[in-house]
């Protein structure tokens, strides 16, 4: 399907890769590791044609539907749901004919573009968008909002929905789960894992590389290397293959070492002149093998605090929110020393304002908040990466910070964050993305914080740094508040999970794999009872509630029923009908005006049609809710 053939780039004087020579095989799902700046995208803009190798040749199988997501979102004011809906390109094309048939009154070819549009299932394409948006965070009711008015990240998740809709046999995506919180990426990953086409994905994330790909494709050292296996099992293999290179490495230096000291040894004589120049001839032609190392190896540590308080700050009943209006309520929270805590929730839930009410950048409403004395707060937000000072170094950020340290001090601190050399003297403008975090985490990292709120740290940082920053986070002596999108990083460095839904706060109990599962089954209907969640009843209270659940699932089912029923009389309409434009006859010039009565009928069959299908599946997803919540129920079970 994708085929490289000794292919080389280059982007202006820096090599990129060069001599890749691999196939990627219809319906493989590849991801596409390597440190950051070190050639991914433009791999993946090569595959688009936006750019051409400088030596050897790429090619692709013909007639390829390559969907991807754009950097950009027009501030049109078209609906959001119908901006996502033109990523069916096929879908849109189809219309557009439709219509002009329509206008030029073409009887027989509106029919023939009317069959090609059901065989595509395009007359389920706006419930299709609307699942996708969905699955990407958007509320109800989001789907009418236009476009523009939505904010960069908001614009970004309908760029990616957009790229969803297109029925493509290729879809490239570079790091897709960005701006997503990590609701979304579990959706994503699923929906992915679904995917019949092929796909090439950039991703930091190691989990969610590992649920979705089955090949890894690695960009190192100039070269691309494919591996078969998900990241975990690319992990195993370099790191075998690392070790034995580093022993070949080793092996070759003793090797040489030798005929040195031969040569050494014996140059003086004519007798051994011969064995001499044979000895340099061989090492000579010796391929050299190069001592294995790592990629982006950074080495960073928190600071050990000057002191750690007990407790470090408390929430007693505060609610929390903007503009008078709390998202939080009610809220009793103690940090201690220690503490490790992650936290969950919906996207929307108030997982962030929790982490700005921590942090103090946002008052709280009601209630009361108590800071212990040497409190001192690490905070980690998207908009401080902003607030770097860009035409200032990353050395000079440092010595505002502290004017009192010596200069070469300071370079080996940020040394640990790869700002080594004239990198710690370079604007920060000149830095990527991943760069300014990099820097934020290294500025937070030298004022001994003894506690950190960390809200989605790892966006553009690359896995070589996520490792780094995942090894620090264990060993940092204070507490810590994380959100993050990152499963492996929640796994690694949390030891408590908190939930924030529905203004509240509250334990988690479970791990992740069961939030994931919660996730699949929690709808817009909740348990009201949280003791009825956990299963602490006594047996008077179950059949209570049983009764109360029963109750509410009555209408539910019904309305199931109704819906159902709705749809079967519809499809039996739209059979009929179909049954009657299948006659010949009937596209006789004389039958033309009952032909364009049939059609019109047709279209709006297929309106109702949609309508309907869209009742049920809303219908079905409230009674899944209750069911799923209520599952205590010896009834549904």
């Amino acid at each position: 399907m994708l085929n490289f053939s000794n292919a080389a780039l280059r982007r202006g004087a820096r090599l990129l890769f060069e001599r890749v020579n691999l196939t990627i095989h219809r319906g493989e799902k590849v991801g596409i590791t390597g440190a950051n700046g070190i050639g991914k995208s433009s791999l993946l803009a090569l595959i688009r044609g936006e750019l051409h190798t400088d030596e050897g040749t790429f090619g692709m199988s013909p007639g390829l539907v390559i969907a991807h997501v754009a950097q950009e979102t027009p501030a049109v004011d078209a609906a959001a749901i119908d901006y996502v809906i033109e990523g069916d390109q096929a879908l849109c094309r189809l219309q557009a004919e439709l219509q002009e048939a329509e206008v030029v009154g073409d009887g027989v070819r509106q029919a023939e573009l009317l069959a090609r549009l059901e065989s595509i299932d395009g007359y389920t394409a706006r419930s299709r968008a609307a699942r996708l948006m969905n699955g990407l965070g958007f509320a109800a009711g989001d789907e009418q909002a236009p476009v523009s008015s939505f904010s960069g990240g908001w614009r970004m998740r309908l760029n990616l929905a957009r790229a969803l809709m297109c029925r493509s046999d290729l879809l490239l995506l570079d790091e897709p789960t960005n701006h997503l919180d990590l609701d979304a990426v579990i959706w994503l990953q699923d929906w992915l894992r679904a995917y019949q086409g092929t796909l090439l994905l950039i991703s930091h994330d190691r989990d969610f590389l590992d649920e979705v790909v089955d090949h890894i494709a690695h960009v190192a050292q100039s070269a691309v290397t494919l591996f078969t296996g998900n990241y975990s099992v690319f992990e195993r293999r370099r790191a075998e293959m690392l070790a034995q290179q580093q022993s070949a490495h080793e092996k070759q230096q003793r090797e040489m070492a030798h005929i040195r000291c031969f040569v050494d040894r014996f140059r003086s004589k004519a007798t051994k002149a011969r064995q001499v120049q044979s000895r340099l001839k061989a090492m000579e032609k010796m391929e050299r093998i190069v001592q294995a190392h790592v990629d982006s190896p950074f080495d960073f540590a928190f600071r050990k605090p000057d002191s750690t308080p007990n407790p470090l700050l408390q929430l007693d009943e505060v609610s929390a929110g903007y503009d008078d209006r709390p998202v939080l309520r009610d809220v009793a929270f103690d940090l201690l020393p220690g503490d490790r805590i992650g936290l969950l929730g919906p996207n929307g839930a108030g997982k962030s304002t929790l982490i700005k009410l921590l942090a103090d950048t946002l008052r709280p409403l009601s209630g009361r908040k108590r800071a212990a004395q040497g409190l001192r707060i690490g905070y980690f937000a998207q908009h401080q990466v902003e607030q770097l000072q860009l035409e200032e170094s990353p050395l000079h950020h440092f010595q505002c910070l502290d004017r009192q340290a010596k200069e070469s001090d300071l370079r080996h601190f940020l040394g640990g964050f790869a700002f080594s050399g004239e990198r710690a003297l370079e604007p920060a403008a000149h830095l990527s993305g991943g760069e300014k975090a990099r820097l934020v985490l290294a500025l937070i990292a030298y004022q001994k914080p003894n506690l950190l709120l960390l809200d989605e740290p790892t966006n553009h940082l690359d896995l070589e740094l996520r490792h780094a920053l995942g090894m620090a986070l264990q060993d940092f002596e204070g507490a810590m508040v994380l959100v993050s999108h990152d499963r492996h990083l929640l796994r690694t460095v949390t030891d408590q999970l908190v939930l924030v839904i529905d203004g509240a706060v509250q334990p988690y109990d479970g791990d992740l794999d069961d939030y994931r599962q919660w996730l699949l089954t929690q709808r817009q209907d909740r348990l009201p009872d949280s003791k009825a969640a956990s299963g602490d009843l006594s047996r008077k209270e179950r059949r209570r509630f049983d009764a109360e659940t029963r109750q509410k699932l009555r209408p539910l089912r019904q309305g199931v029923t109704q819906a159902e029923r709705m749809v079967e009389q519809l499809l039996s309409e739209q059979q009929a009908l179909d049954e009657q434009l299948a006659d010949s006859a009937l596209y006789a010039p004389a039958e033309k005006e009952r032909l364009m009565k049939l059609l019109q009928q047709k279209r709006s069959l297929e309106q109702r049609l949609e309508q309907a299908e869209q009742a049920w599946l809303e219908a079905q997803q409230a009674l899944d809710a209750v069911q799923q919540a209520g599952e205590p129920l010896s009834s549904l079970s």
